[in-house]
């Protein structure tokens, strides 16, 4: 059922970029983004444009972050780039404003469920993912700073009313992405288990977060269990979740959000 999500979003991201975005000269946001550019005023085609654009980033993602989430980022990425070569560019709707919003919304569902699939679309969400984990910089900030440079790019290349359409499908695609899947760029998870050593040993070996254990006791059973507590990304919670359920399917997991964390947000140096 992953598999055929990732394949589901990254399908429908293809359908937003060649069939509403690119026709119109409209970008999305992101490293897809500079890859429409390209595909427009060179003979290079978009989607070879987005998997060479990403390759990079993803043998670094690769070694930085989860090995689970980038072999799912880069499958997504490939349906994306092989899906962009293969659609053709076509125009379905004639109203430029029309096309930005339901490209955006389209791209904005697309990503969503490919972020509910543990994976991502790569580009600048891996780079965010990598400056966030060192330096703890809010990753919303980044990559809004990230896509500005794509919209004034778009800007000097085309027209400013291009740059416009642009802001508008991103601002779309962001909310969409938001409703689907969560707002919050940090999250608390906390799990109490019967299974503290092994649950504990797989989140470290499988995420790049420390943790904080805890010794618990039923109120009913007066059983003694551990409590083990982590604070990630919104991109980590699937993969989380995942993790949690290999190690134990009838461990208590308890979700909040977090609005503000102070000191070490990714895991100490053991140095």
């Amino acid at each position: 059922m992953q598999a055929l999500g990732m394949i589901l979003g990254s399908l429908i991201i293809v359908v937003a970029f060649n069939l509403f975005l690119i026709p119109h000269e409209v970008l999305s946001s992101g490293l897809s983004g500079l890859s429409m550019i390209v595909g427009i005023v060179t003979p290079i085609n978009t989607g070879l444009a987005n998997f060479l654009l990403n390759l990079p980033l993803l043998i670094i993602g690769y070694k930085m972050l989860g090995k689970k989430f980038i072999l799912n980022t880069i499958f997504s990425v490939v349906i994306i780039s092989l899906g962009l070569y293969v659609v053709p560019v076509h125009v379905i709707a004639e109203d430029t404003i029309l096309s930005s919003i339901f490209g955006g919304a389209l791209t904005g569902l697309g990503v969503g469920i490919v972020f509910r699939c543990s994976a991502s679309t790569g580009g600048f969400d891996i780079i965010g993912m990598i400056v966030s984990r060192k330096r703890d910089f809010p990753i919303g900030t980044l990559l809004s700073g990230m896509n500005a440079i794509v919209i004034v790019i778009s800007g000097f290349l085309f027209n400013w009313d291009s740059a416009l359409l642009t802001l508008i499908s991103i601002f779309v695609t962001g909310k969409v992405v938001d409703a689907i899947y969560t707002d919050h760029a940090k999250l608390t998870i906390m799990i109490i288990t019967d299974k503290g050593d092994e649950m504990r040993e797989h989140l470290l070996t499988n995420l790049y977060r420390g943790l904080t254990i805890m010794d618990g006791v039923g109120g009913y059973s007066k059983d003694k269990r551990n409590i083990l507590m982590t604070v990630i990304s919104r991109y980590e919670l699937n993969e989380v979740k995942n993790l949690i359920t290999e190690v134990d399917t009838g461990a208590f997991v308890n979700i909040t959000e977090t609005i503000e964390v102070m000191g070490l947000f990714h895991r100490p140096n053991p140095h």
